[in-house]
């Protein structure tokens, strides 16, 4: 697990680009992440953060549209699905993330 803390913060991020640049190279749709949400939630806050330059779908369970996710999830948030598929819980696991990633890449190269 990885916990974003100062220069955590930036190496976090520098490496996420890396990952999203192979991923752009290899002319692929690029992956979608997407944030299940509520407010408040000082987790999902420092998850938003921290994924700024990556944002891609956010989904906020307290609409009325998403009361099933509201449901599912209304314990656990902040909860990432990558490509429509639960991906992490709680807080952001960058080597996690990376992982499937470097998945998605080389499976686009495949």
């Amino acid at each position: 697990m990885f916990w974003f803390q100062g220069n955590s913060m930036q190496l976090a991020k520098s490496s996420f680009r890396h990952s999203l640049r192979n991923l752009s190279a290899s002319k692929t749709r690029l992956p979608v992440l997407t944030l299940f949400t509520k407010d408040p939630c000082p987790l999902c806050d420092e998850a938003k953060e921290v994924l700024e330059p990556y944002k891609n779908r956010e989904v906020d369970i307290t609409l009325p549209e998403n009361s099933a996710w509201y449901e599912r999830y209304k314990f656990d948030i902040p909860v990432f699905h990558l490509n429509g598929q639960f991906l992490m819980m709680h807080r952001v696991n960058t080597s996690k993330l990376e992982k499937q990633l470097l998945k998605l890449a080389q499976d686009s190269r495949d």
